[in-house]
Order: structure tokens, then sequence, then C-alpha cells
């Protein structure tokens, strides 16, 4: 989560995207982002959290890659059902370094990162 938060960031400090704890409100003008692996428990999670999600914008939906395949079918599916009360769909590929790391910033240090936060950015930036 924190590393996803940093490749959104981009080196701002903060300032452009940061994790919201449990129960604090989103900032105004903010636009929400949701963070799921690409498993059915993230999807049936994601799910569940749109179903009470009330009149906050439509938030954007990140998928992380828990496995260097694609997700399972019933996962796909879910997605695509929910894809109507999400504002976009964006993808993090498996990255094993992450699994090596030690936090967000040495993660920032591998070039298969920076090219995953580069490519997040630009889908999400609708570049």
């Amino acid at each position: 989560m924190a590393t996803v938060a940093r490749m959104l960031d981009h080196g701002a400090g903060g300032t452009r995207a940061r994790v919201l704890s449990p129960g604090e409100a989103v900032p105004y003008g903010a636009q929400p982002v949701l963070l799921a692996e690409t498993t059915v428990y993230g999807a049936k999670q994601v799910e569940q959290l749109l179903q009470r999600w009330g009149a906050l914008p439509k938030p954007w939906l990140v998928l992380i890659s828990d496995a260097p395949a694609r997700p399972v079918p019933d996962a796909r599916y879910l997605v695509r059902a929910l894809g109507g009360r999400l504002a976009g769909v964006a993808r993090v590929p498996y990255l094993p370094v992450l699994r090596a790391v030690a936090d967000p910033d040495e993660a920032l240090e591998h070039k298969s990162v920076l090219t995953a936060a580069e490519r997040l950015r630009r889908t999400m930036e609708g570049n």
C-alpha cells in the first residue's frame, strides 16, 4: 500500500497521494483510490466497500498483481461488473522485487518499479 502511494505521489512529499487511516474523511477535491490484490477476496472486499461508498466521488481501483499470472476468472468478472461504480481501473503488474525490499523508498530504486509507477500515473491521468 505504501509503495503504491509513493508511486502515485511521484516525489511530491505526500502532497499528491497519501494513505488515509480507517474512518478518515477523503479531503475535498481529492480523487479517491482503492487498492486491491487481483484475487477473488480482493475483488469481494472492493465490492463490499463500494456498497457503502455513498456520495463520495467515484474512486479509481488499482489492482496489484499478487502472482505472475492473470487473475482468476471470478475476480476478473467481479471487477468488470463493478466498473460502473469506478472512475477507472489501473493495474500494477507482479513485481518480484517488492517481496525483497524493506520500504517504499528502496522499492523505487528498482527500474521495474519505476516503470510500473510511470505507467500507473499515465493510466490514471488519462495519457
